[in-house]
């Protein structure tokens, strides 16, 4: 039998029954899409440029970055360190480094700003790219020219500042993978007027110290290094005359100056860069280490089971630490935070509307008040305001009168219930002379025990005899038998 022609109103089952489908609240879909979020994209970097910044007074500093096609929610709070906020800006183009979360009261992804570069830097960036040009197309960036690193070198010329940071690290990683290789200091300044020059003249010295000095002492290559800084701080590893002076070095020549992310034309001219001094000095001594492989292999089999077991409990601990930073006390604290600037906000909005609202009705009163005249009325009511003040002023003085006489009865019984009254009638009142305790009975008073017995006038200071023998006659006053 042929099937009826569907119906232009039948559209299926549009309404699936309660139990074939999982009904989320709000908040669970937003808790849901935040772990997402911080689990798999967490820590990014993301450039673009700032707008609608501000700062609230709780040091929390809250902006848009942006480009032509979206727009990204970002929040710097107050606690967050190493980060120029005075770069932050309306229109200013950057880069930045943070935590992709979604903040759960307005459901909004936004990111939590841990780090912060400009993008681009102007007329020395443009310098920098024009002598990088120039260089390269006479050939000094050639891969060609590139000379290889002695494997193992006895001898190594350091060009940097003898108070620079660069040099302590080095130091430092040469003293413990191979302590046995000599260091030659060329002494320089590293930033400044006068510094590329500086540099330069010191590549120059180190090669002809390498002509002059013996073997032994000869310098194999040249470490030509430097700790980070900004692109003004680095600029005199960027100008022609250390450029050529690297090149026109016989020695090999390693670059090494300021961080991962910092580039300059020494880099591109020396025979090897490194992103860190750090990473110099390793480079430098690989041939030493790698010397000594033959003692790790009795080792193999430990090194493969320790590495195994390191690495278990490393990523055991990166999950831990993962779960620890999402669970952190500070990371509500800044939400929070964010709350309560929200609700700041929503104050001010809010006393701001009530003000209006009663700045309404007080122009909407007066011009009723206006209206109605009231001098008209201003005669009875001074006349009523004159006999209410009248009956107040003997109310209040019928009332003080009250009150004094109940002063004094109640100042006639305080006199008649004071132990001074009952001193006045001759009785006393005796008490320990060291404690202040009053004493009730003589069977509480001891032989030498020091007294004091308060008259109605004065006092009298008193000791406790001992008991006298037992005669037949009366005992004394004050002993006991």
């Amino acid at each position: 039998m042929p099937r009826p022609p569907k119906s232009q109103w039948d559209f299926g089952n549009l309404f699936p029954a309660e139990q074939t489908r999982h009904v989320l609240t709000v908040s669970e879909l937003t808790v849901r899409v935040k772990r997402l979020l911080e689990s798999q994209i967490a820590r990014v970097w993301v450039q673009g440029e700032i707008s609608n910044f501000r700062l609230q007074s709780s040091g929390h500093a809250y902006f848009t970055l942006k480009d032509a096609q979206a727009q990204l929610q970002c929040v710097l709070f107050r606690g967050q360190t190493g980060i120029r906020r005075d770069l932050l800006d309306d229109g200013r183009k950057v880069v930045l480094q943070g935590d992709l979360t979604v903040y759960e009261p307005r459901g909004q992804y936004q990111l939590i700003v841990a780090a912060l570069e400009l993008q681009g830097l102007g007329a020395l960036q443009q310098a920098f790219e024009r002598l990088k040009q120039k260089l390269s197309a006479e050939g000094l960036f050639d891969p060609a020219r590139k000379r290889p690193l002695p494997p193992c070198p006895r001898c190594l010329g350091i060009v940097t500042s003898p108070t620079g940071a660069a040099l302590r690290d080095v130091l430092h990683v040469i003293e413990r993978r191979d302590p046995g290789l000599q260091i030659i200091l060329a002494p320089c300044r590293v930033q400044g007027k006068g510094a590329a020059r500086e540099i330069a003249e010191a590549i120059a010295h180190l090669n002809a110290w390498a002509l002059a000095a013996s073997p032994a002492d000869r310098p194999e290559l040249i470490l030509v290094t430097r700790g980070g800084g900004s692109l003004e701080d680095l600029w005199a590893f960027n100008e022609e005359f250390v450029a050529r002076a690297i090149h026109a070095s016989a020695l090999p020549v390693i670059s090494a100056i300021g961080h991962e992310i910092d580039f300059t034309i020494s880099d591109f001219v020396a025979d090897l860069r490194a992103a860190t001094p750090s990473a110099a000095a390793e480079l430098v001594t690989e041939g030493a280490m790698g010397a000594r492989a033959f003692l790790l292999e009795v080792h193999t089999q430990l090194h493969r089971h320790v590495t195994r077991r390191f690495k278990f409990e490393n990523d055991r601990l990166d999950g831990l630490a993962s779960r620890l930073g999402r669970a952190h006390p500070r990371r509500r604290l800044q939400r929070d935070g964010q709350r309560l600037d929200d609700l700041a906000d929503a104050l001010r909005r809010a006393a701001r509307a009530r003000f209006r609202e009663l700045r309404s009705r007080w122009d909407n009163l007066e011009s009723r008040r206006r209206a109605l005249r009231p001098g008209d009325s201003l005669g009875q009511c001074q006349r009523d305001f004159l006999e209410i003040a009248r009956r107040f002023r003997e109310l209040g003085r019928t009332r003080v009168e009250s009150l004094q006489r109940r002063v004094a009865e109640d100042t006639t019984r305080l006199q008649l219930l004071s132990p001074a009254h009952t001193l006045a009638r001759g009785y006393s009142i005796t008490a320990d002379a060291a404690t202040g305790r009053i004493l009730r009975r003589a069977a509480d008073t001891r032989p030498g025990q020091a007294l004091r017995t308060r008259l109605h006038e004065g006092e009298i200071q008193s000791v406790v005899t001992p008991p006298a023998t037992r005669t037949d006659g009366p005992q004394p006053p004050g002993c006991r038998p």
